[in-house]
This record gives structure tokens, sequence and C-alpha cells, in this order.
């Protein structure tokens, strides 16, 4: 790692430090990342030269679902490969780490993984604030990152090739959720709201320009600050003007709040966001009743839809004790995508340790990579050309799969 150019570009990434993430959380946490060891295991032990591939996402925090959940996808996706790659000579081990879903985070993770020889490729990161501080790092050393998660449109718009991710972008989730309102529930008038974040503030301008350009009445576009505990100011305007819908591009945290003294003060239409919305915790905040009729988009389909996904969380409860959870899927296909990458890489390397930028190449190269629960085919800007939009809503404190958004 060269010193003198890392600071530089931590003085300007930390400039970025108010990007939250999509899908997923930001925040002002400031505790030293998770480390094991600058780059230790969580999964592996043998024979054969290591290499290490980290997981990156907020493992503590309010957004940690989507940081634990991925990792252990990604856990059990390695746990498949490890003795394939020990017969190719290679030890392959996970070094877990916590960036909080905060950016500056983010950076100080990125650092000390690229100063570690052994981290060949990141899965992650989780959130889109992160993923845009840490890439600055890793597009100086050559270092790969798979994210399972990171939906901002401008993560694979800067034109850094180390950047990759499986999940849909939020110009597509956005617009899809605003053709799906249209078309599948009948609204005619809406009210926007978001967080002032890049995640749900993108998500609100892209739903905004599909229903300008279908005809659907907008009848207010508003920023409200994350955290607050008290909207009734912009709730009053919404019910004065009756919308068929709210649409609020945010989180789970402010998104209950939100539903909640909305339904309190009369009003009966539908709610719609983002993957932001996919946690039990917007039901027990908004109270199972309010929730209803509360709409939401994801990038991950419902795992447990064919048989074979039944099987597949069977065995994964069975082997890791944990429950699937919103990224658990993505996080194991992720996985996948950089092992299949590893192998290449090595084999093209003659059976050797392949450098950053050989295992960088075989990633960016993937084509038709059938995964568990998506296909991957990388564009050259990074983004999947497989990826899709899901549906899902509340109805009696559960999540309802709807089908793809078309």
């Amino acid at each position: 790692m060269k010193k003198q150019k890392s600071l530089s570009i931590l003085a300007a990434t930390v400039a970025l430090g108010t990007l939250l993430a999509g899908c997923g959380g930001g925040g002002d946490q400031s505790s030293a990342p998770q480390s094991n060891g600058g780059g230790g295991s969580t999964s592996g032990g043998g024979a054969g030269e290591k290499l290490v591939i980290a997981v990156v996402g907020p493992l503590s925090g309010q957004y940690s679902d989507y940081g634990s959940t991925a990792k252990a996808g990604a856990e059990y996706a390695l746990k498949e490969k490890q003795e394939a790659f020990k017969a190719l000579g290679f030890d392959v081990q996970i070094s877990a780490q916590d960036d909080q879903a905060d950016p500056k985070q983010g950076v100080a993770v990125a650092q000390m993984l690229i100063s570690n020889p052994d981290v060949v490729g990141v899965i992650g990161h989780a959130t889109t604030g992160a993923s845009i501080t840490a890439a600055a790092q890793y597009d100086q050393e050559k270092l790969v990152m798979v994210s399972p998660s990171a939906t901002g449109s401008d993560l694979t718009e800067q034109g850094k090739k180390i950047v990759h991710r499986i999940c849909a972008r939020d110009d597509q989730q956005g617009s899809k959720a605003a053709v799906y309102a249209k078309n599948q529930l009948g609204v005619k008038s809406a009210f926007i709201m978001h967080d002032k974040a890049a995640y749900g503030q993108g998500l609100a301008e892209e739903v905004k320009k599909q229903f300008e350009a279908d005809g659907v009445q907008i009848v207010g576009f508003e920023g409200v600050t994350a955290g607050e505990k008290d909207y009734s100011a912009v709730i009053n305007q919404i019910v004065s003007k009756n919308p068929d819908m709210i649409y609020f591009g945010g989180y789970y945290s402010d998104a209950g709040i939100i539903v909640k003294q909305a339904r309190e003060k009369g009003f009966k239409g539908i709610f719609m966001g983002g993957d932001g919305y996919d946690s039990a915790d917007l039901v027990k905040i908004a109270g199972v009743e309010n929730a209803n009729n509360v709409v939401f988009t994801s990038t991950v389909g419902d795992v447990g839809a064919t048989e074979e996904g039944k099987k597949w969380i069977e065995d994964f409860e069975k082997a890791t004790g944990n429950k699937v959870g919103i990224f658990t899927s993505f996080g194991y296909d992720s996985m996948g995508v950089m092992l299949n990458g590893l192998e290449e890489a090595i084999k093209a390397n003659g059976g050797k340790k392949p450098t950053r930028e050989q295992v960088l190449e075989a990633v960016h190269k993937t084509k038709d990579y059938k995964g568990k629960f998506v296909n991957v085919t990388f564009n050259e800007k990074g983004d999947n050309e497989f990826a899709s939009v899901y549906v899902y809503k509340y109805e009696d404190g559960k999540k309802v799969y709807l089908g793809e958004a078309k």
C-alpha cells in the first residue's frame, strides 16, 4: 500500500461522509472497525497457501441486519468450496469487517484490508455510502469488490473497474416501483417524501421522474430529517391533499414512525418504499394494523418460492444455526461469483497464487454465472445484466411476496 497516496485519498473521501447507504443505512458511528487480526479468519484453517476474502458491511448498529445476513450467506458459500480450493493448494479464509454503514468507517476498513497482502477480494460493502468511499481506496490497489446489496446508481457510474454488484440499481428499483404502483395498485396521485440521504432521495427522485412520465399526479415532494420523532408537519400536508399513495424513500426506522403517525391522522391509502423497508421492526414501530397496505420493492426475490429454495433454507439453517435474512441469499451468490473468479485466476496463473489484478480481471469477465438465486453477467460498469426488482407487502404483521415488478 502506498501510504502517501492513501492519505490524500482519505482526505478526499471523507468529504463524501454524508453519503448514506442504499440499500442500507448511514450513520455517524465512529468506533474502530471490527478486525480479525488485520484480515484474520472467521472461516478456514488447514494446509495450503492462504488467500483471504473480506466480507464488509454493518455488523453493529441499527442497520446490522444488512451486513450480518450477507456475511452469513457468504460464509456458507465459502464452506462449501473450501475443500476444492485446498485441492488446488490454497486455504481460502474470510475476514469479516464492520463498517457500521458509515462512509468514514468504510475508508478505514478498506485501508486496513489493502495493507494485508493476503486479501484478494471483497464481498461488500453492503451499503452505498460506504461502498463509494471504500471503492476509491480499493481502486488504487486493484482490489476487486462484489456487493450483494449496494443499490445506489452512482456507485457504478464513477468508472472504477474494481466495483461490481449483483443486485439492481436504484434507478431500476425506483422506476419499476412507480410503474407497479400505477399499473398494479391503481395509483393516480402520490405525495413523495425522502430522508435527504443518497439512498432515500435517489429512490424518491426516480419514482417522481417515472410518475411524471406516466401521468400520475404528484401532490407534494418533501425531504424530512431522518431520526425525527414527530413528522406531523408534513403529514398534515399529506392528509389535507388526500393522495392515493405516500412514497417515502428511506429506512424502516423512519418509515415505521411516518406510517404510524399518518394512520393516526386518518390516512387510509397506500404506503410504498424501497428495500430499506425490509425489516420486521417496521411493523413493530408502526403497529401491525397500521402496517397493512405498506408495499415495498426489493432487489432480492423470495428465496422460499421454489422447492429448491426451501431445501436450501432448511440446509442453511441446519448447518449454521442462523435464520435466512434479507441479504443471506445475495451474500451467498456474491461469494460464489468471487470464488468462481478466484478459481479462474488461479488456473490462468498456472496454479500459483494470483495477483489482485488477476482476480479483478477474472471477476470482471464474469458471464452467465449460474447463481443459486440470481444469474450474473457483469457489464463494463460492473452492474449485473440479470438483476431484477421484486415487490412485497406487509399483511397482518407478515411479509408477503407479490412477485417481480414489471
